[in-house]
């Protein structure tokens, strides 16, 4: 498993036990759209999160925020286990 998870695998559980045609309706998405972004297959682009931000009472910057996460490479050196800080 991919950490952090793809930002569909958090969708998905924002949605709960919604179909995906309820879900695509209340997002405005199309229901292959949003079939791809659950699988992982695409990503969250501006407009989207946008869509997903306001038909599930979030933030654009979360949405936005979960996706550059998961594309953040693991050799980045903010998240490189050598260069987070020990609190204490």
């Amino acid at each position: 498993m991919h950490n952090p998870p793809h930002p569909g695998q958090v969708l998905r559980e924002y949605l709960g036990n919604m179909s995906l045609i309820e879900a695509a309706l209340k997002l405005g998405l199309e229901q292959q759209t949003l079939q791809r972004l659950i699988d992982g297959q695409s990503d969250v682009s501006p407009e989207i999160a946008a869509r997903l931000a306001a038909g599930l009472g979030t933030h654009v910057q979360f949405w936005s925020g979960l996706q550059q996460q998961y594309n953040r490479p693991a050799t980045d050196p903010a998240t490189h286990p050598h260069n987070q800080h020990k609190a204490g």
